[in-house]
């Protein structure tokens, strides 16, 4: 009879449980096979290191640990992976620091909703020591009200407003000894053409304007107009960002893994997997967990993701942010980090 397919929690004694995860946690650490000697030292009960063979004998029976190769040790499988982090995992908090630093990377005072997600997913990356991941639908929602405000010499910051309210700030260069006239000029030209149109839209017709009008504005009111056209430009339909993919690479030997992960890039780049994903954790609330071949996307590619939705004040869901990294994910810590990225980034984005 072969090993019978995955226990849950509550079928597990209190020893068991205490084996499979110190045997997790090994793993997680290292990424070696645990021993029974090395058991017998973090055990809180005294037990003899038969008895532990006995338990992780069973424990392989139940399909959550295994034994590679000759070695005495074992390693968790999948199912011990799963089992551990859906029932036996103690989620650790953030220190103050590391809240701060999230909320700061992704403010996006200053800097499109783009930027503040690249700022967050480079942020999750460095933090994780994996590959970061974000994707965001593009909104494309019609426009009621832009202004340019003088930031100074050489400077404007251009407030864009969608009907529905959302807000964004870009800074963009101006003409050197521009009068402030200009800027108001070029913010009641813009108001004028871009109420109730899309971006899209109003690029297109604008530029068709530019080329007639050109004449009767003012050279420096033109050149404004054109500086923050160009910052809307190049954004693409949706932003599939990913941080970090040579950390992950490196934490992987043999060659047939590396060439699967770089077919899940390679799926991830591409969009299409990366969306399904996006619907999964969009029925769901909070942090959702891919162990492996939990989701087709990660089948036999060693790797695991962490991913969360962000959503506006309404509840609606704008995206998600998420970590992925070999399967011996420090799980306990990324799970807050992932769970608070997203918490923060819906604040500010939405």
């Amino acid at each position: 009879m072969g090993p019978r397919q995955t226990a849950s929690v509550a079928e597990l004694n209190e020893r068991a449980r205490e084996v499979l995860r110190h045997v997790v946690e090994g793993y997680v650490e290292t990424g070696e096979p645990v021993g029974s000697r090395a058991l017998t030292r973090k055990l809180t009960e005294t037990l003899s290191p038969a008895t532990i063979r006995n338990i992780m004998a069973d424990l392989q029976d139940l399909g959550l640990l295994y034994a590679p190769h000759t070695s005495a040790g074992r390693l968790p499988t999948e199912a011990g992976l799963r089992l551990f982090v859906n029932g036996l995992l103690e989620v650790g908090n953030l220190s103050p620091e590391e809240r701060e630093s999230i909320e700061a990377r992704c403010a996006t005072v200053g800097r499109s909703v783009t930027e503040a997600l690249e700022q967050a997913t480079t942020l999750l990356s460095g933090l994780s020591r994996c590959a970061g991941v974000v994707m965001a639908p593009k909104t494309e929602q019609p426009l009621k009200h832009i202004e340019f405000v003088n930031l100074g010499p050489g400077r404007a910051l251009v407030v864009t407003v969608t009907q529905s309210g959302h807000v964004e700030n870009r800074v963009i260069d101006t003409p050197i000894g521009m009068p402030p006239s200009a800027l108001v000029e070029a913010t009641n030209y813009l108001n004028a053409r871009l109420i109730g149109r899309t971006i899209e839209e109003s690029r297109r017709l604008i530029v068709e304007d530019l080329k007639v009008k050109r004449a009767e504005l003012d050279e420096l009111t033109a050149k404004v107009i054109e500086s923050g056209m160009a910052t809307w430009a190049g954004e693409p339909g949706s932003a599939l960002i990913v941080r970090g993919q040579a950390r992950l690479l490196e934490d992987i030997t043999a060659i047939e893994d590396l060439e699967r992960v770089r077919t899940l890039f390679d799926a991830l780049e591409r969009g299409e997997s990366f969306v399904r994903l996006l619907e999964l954790a969009n029925v769901a609330s909070g942090v959702q967990i891919f162990i492996g071949a939990d989701n087709p996307l990660f089948a036999n590619t060693g790797c695991s993701m962490v991913v969360a939705p962000f959503r506006d004040s309404q509840e609606r869901i704008l995206g998600a942010i998420g970590v992925i990294g070999p399967t011996r994910l420090n799980y306990a810590r990324i799970i807050p980090l992932v769970d608070y990225t997203a918490r923060t980034i819906g604040r500010v984005v939405g």
